[in-house]
């Protein structure tokens, strides 16, 4: 079975980031992590994406005292992942080796992660082979 797309706004990405980062978090503590990325944004816009992500179920609430406190629900990896299958479905036709291949060729890459991409290679090529 397929999984559903994550849909995600530039605002909620923003939100999830921070929670990511700094794991459960009040909204004045989301709002600081928006600004400390450079994302001025009011209070209540903070409070309103919370509630529209947690309304989408990608983030929990508690409250603890007079505040709620707020959880992602979602990984970084589950959003990675629909992103980049988002990507092969829309621009390359369900394919994941021309996104693959445009990565490659138009970003730079540290030696040690062509190292990895290398041993990645290596790995795959052995398990075809046997």
């Amino acid at each position: 079975m397929a999984r559903r797309r994550i849909d995600l706004g530039d605002a909620e990405l923003d939100v999830l980031n921070v929670l990511w980062e700094c794991g459960q978090s009040t909204v004045r503590e989301v709002l600081e992590g928006l600004h400390a990325r450079g994302r001025k944004v009011a209070y209540t816009t903070a409070q309103t994406v919370l509630a529209r992500l947690e309304q989408k179920g990608y983030v929990s609430s508690n409250k603890s005292g007079f505040s709620f406190v707020y959880k992602a629900k979602v990984t970084r990896d589950r959003v990675l992942d629909s992103r980049v299958r988002g990507l092969m479905h829309d621009l390359c036709d369900g394919q994941a080796a021309p996104l693959v291949l445009h990565l490659m060729e138009k970003q730079r890459f540290s030696a040690d992660d062509l190292a990895k991409f290398q041993e990645l290679i290596d790995r795959l090529d052995e398990e075809g082979a046997s």
